[in-house]
């Protein structure tokens, strides 16, 4: 049965710090903080366990520091940060920057160091006492920072980087604004605070890479309305499996048209349902909300923004009236991956990541668990909520190699509506209210929606009244967007790879005295658990952090970005496609860029297609596919892609304006009505939203 959030406390958590020095020493702590990064502290410590030299060699100081490189460095124009050992005040370049004269200790030692190298140094800025930047031409900052970390005078140097603003996308939903609804926004995708402890840090994992249309994701669910403005384009033809006519809604079976017509539930429905137990319910259009937080439209101006940005989403319809059948979704699981099933045409698309926010209760079954070592082997990525009971996990998630997701409040809490267990692998935002029935829900889950109760309406978005939205159903998707953009910028990462480093990057919850009027969560029993204080045996190995995730992936590994300035224009409109953030693996320049249209036609390269910035001209309503190539110094390549959709500008999205009260009533009486569902054997139910009551 489904279970209600009913904690309404705010909470204020305070972040656990990090000692990294515990691990791998003061100064090489020190060094790490410095850059910033935990995929340089990876390295490191990767270097650390294969040094052989004993402790001579692990005395040495680190002599280059790398931070994330941008690829717009000059290969003429070099820029490094050089700190002078302590030791080399006594040496030649002390010497020389004591010597009398009109120009500055700084200029002196920048000189020193240039004739020793046989180079024309320029010093620039003094940042700190025997530290400034140094700056030549004629070379790479790359290649100048690798001569000068043989000079025996030198602590250390490290590459100037420029250093950019990670930008937000222009979606207006996605901000927080009291004319939203919710006022919070997308608030779970944007950067973990004070107050939005669970948030997910989206906007790092951009900086990083933007998604590809190369990397699918298949969301198992009820379907989708393909009509959403924030979904056209981003939707590959997907699969029906419902093989019962009276569950599937749509006047048959199985057939090639994933499109959700409602799953409402009447009073009439329910003898009619196979070995039902259904109660009355609305149209949920759940699956078209899944689908819009894996790969809504983003940064095209209007709605909202998806995880995955530009990666493609694959519907495949397993959940009708009341739920659906075991056989119907591992059917629909394998042809997802790619995995052939009898008498169903063979996917074009086979999806890199598999989303379920769906399952039931019990053990997991043989028949799933050998579905998900299939799709497992064809290098497919499984992802699954864990459950809203508050008990123990539900199947599939609790089956091998699937990545069980749980549910946590935006303080960082578990929700009161997630199961637990030692099945989870990580918790990500559920959604939650903290304010008392009447008022608007201040932390749901926005994501495309309909308008419908029976049959489609209009397009519309789960808000804070009307359509408030929690549930581990939610979590998932943010961690299957995660993934996919992992496998954008290293696609050869294994399920098991990407499962330990989703877990490796998670953020530690809360400790206990953030709040100590709450508990510390146990293993579950047979009574249900609420709010409590998540540990990494009941809730995983803490927070979802996409940034953090994403960076780890990407680690010495040239990646392909490609950032547009709209996906959706008119016609006539030009587009400019920027690929300034791609980055070599080595840090290094890049050597070769190269923009190709491989779908679509009447558009065109105003200005050539093998520089980093290409502004694309358009003439005819079109969807096209372009994708960028990226070649580095040793000749390794990376490519991205996008589709950027040429027509008429997409058709308002109904949506209701904030309130303070009484619009919340309506929606949160809806919501509890689902509570009353109960799962009938051999069914698996589709992972409902709780609701503050």
């Amino acid at each position: 049965m489904l279970r209600s959030d009913r904690s309404d406390r705010t909470r204020r958590p305070r972040r656990v710090p990090q000692n990294p020095g515990a691990l791998i020493g003061p100064r090489l702590a020190a060094t790490l903080r410095q850059a910033g990064t935990l995929a340089l502290a990876l390295l490191c410590m990767t270097a650390i366990g294969l040094a052989t030299g004993g402790a001579a060699n692990a005395a040495e100081p680190v002599k280059t520091r790398l931070k994330r490189a941008l690829p717009d460095e000059s290969p003429t124009e070099a820029r490094v940060i050089v700190k002078y050992r302590a030791a080399a005040d006594d040496g030649s370049s002390a010497r020389i920057a004591a010597a009398p004269g009109k120009a500055t200790a700084a200029v002196r030692r920048a000189q020193a160091m240039g004739q020793r190298h046989g180079l024309a140094l320029a010093d620039g800025n003094t940042l700190a006492p025997r530290t400034q930047v140094l700056k030549a031409s004629g070379l790479s900052s790359a290649a100048l920072a690798a001569r000068l970390a043989t000079d025996p005078d030198v602590e250390y140097v490290e590459i100037d980087r420029r250093m950019r603003a990670h930008a937000a996308p222009n979606d207006p939903l996605y901000t927080a604004s009291p004319a939203n609804s919710p006022a919070a926004g997308q608030w779970y995708l944007r950067a973990s605070t004070a107050d939005l402890v669970a948030s997910i840090d989206v906007e790092g994992a951009w900086g990083i890479t933007n998604g590809s249309a190369d990397i699918v994701v298949a969301v198992l669910d009820t379907g989708v309305r393909p009509e959403h403005p924030d979904l056209v384009g981003k939707l590959l033809p997907g699969y029906d499996f419902i093989s019962d006519a009276n569950i599937a809604n749509d006047g048959n079976g199985r057939d090639g048209d994933p499109t959700d017509p409602g799953d409402w539930v009447a009073t009439s429905d329910i003898g009619s349902l196979v070995a039902s137990t259904c109660v009355e319910e609305d149209s949920s259009w759940h699956g078209t909300q899944m689908a819009g937080l894996v790969g809504a439209a983003t940064h095209n101006g209007s709605g909202m923004a998806g995880v995955g940005r530009h990666v493609m989403v694959l519907p495949v319809r397993v959940l009708g009236k009341c739920g659906g059948f075991v056989s119907d979704i591992v059917a629909g699981m394998r042809w997802a991956a790619g995995v052939s099933v009898p008498g169903v045409p063979a996917n074009p698309h086979p999806a890199r990541v598999l989303n379920m926010s769906l399952g039931g209760e019990g053990a997991c079954s043989a028949t799933y668990q050998s579905a998900v070592d299939d799709v497992i082997a064809a290098r497919a990525v499984v992802v699954s909520s864990g459950g809203n009971e508050g008990l123990a996990v539900d199947m599939p998630a609790n089956c091998v190699g699937v990545i069980a997701v749980g549910g946590v409040r935006h303080s960082g809490t578990k929700n009161g509506f997630s199961s637990l267990g030692p099945e989870i692998a990580i918790s990500a935002p559920g959604g939650n209210c903290v304010n008392t029935d009447g008022q608007a829900c201040l932390y749901p889950i926005l994501s495309t929606s309909n308008t419908g109760t029976t049959a489609p309406g209009t397009a519309t978005f789960t808000d804070g009244q009307i359509r408030p939205a929690f549930g581990t159903s939610y979590a998932s998707p943010l961690v299957a967007g995660t993934a996919a953009l992992m496998l954008a910028v290293q696609p050869t990462l294994s399920p098991a790879q990407i499962r330990q480093m989703l877990r490796a990057s998670a953020r530690a919850f809360p400790p206990l005295s953030t709040d100590t009027a709450l508990p510390e969560c146990v293993a579950p029993t047979a009574a249900e658990q609420t709010e409590c204080h998540c540990t990494t045996s009941t809730c995983g190995a803490g927070m979802l952090d996409a940034g953090a995730a994403v960076l780890l992936a990407a680690a010495n590994m040239t990646v392909a970005h490609v950032h547009a300035t709209s996906t959706q224009v008119n016609v006539g409109d030009t587009v400019v496609l920027d690929a300034s953030a791609s980055r070599a693996s080595d840090g290094s320049p890049l050597t070769a860029y190269l923009w190709e249209i491989m779908q679509g036609t009447g558009a065109t390269f105003a200005n050539g297609n093998a520089t980093a910035v290409v502004t694309l001209d358009t003439t005819v309503q079109t969807e096209l596919l372009v994708r960028l190539t990226v070649t580095d110094g040793r000749g390794g390549t990376a490519r991205s892609s996008v589709v950027i959709r040429v027509g008429a500008p997409p058709d308002d999205v109904t949506t209701d304006p904030p309130s303070s009260s009484g619009g919340g009533a309506l929606g949160l009486e809806w919501l509890a009505a689902l509570t009353a569902a109960i799962a009938a054997l051999g069914w698996m139910r589709r992972r409902q939203v709780g609701a503050d009551d």
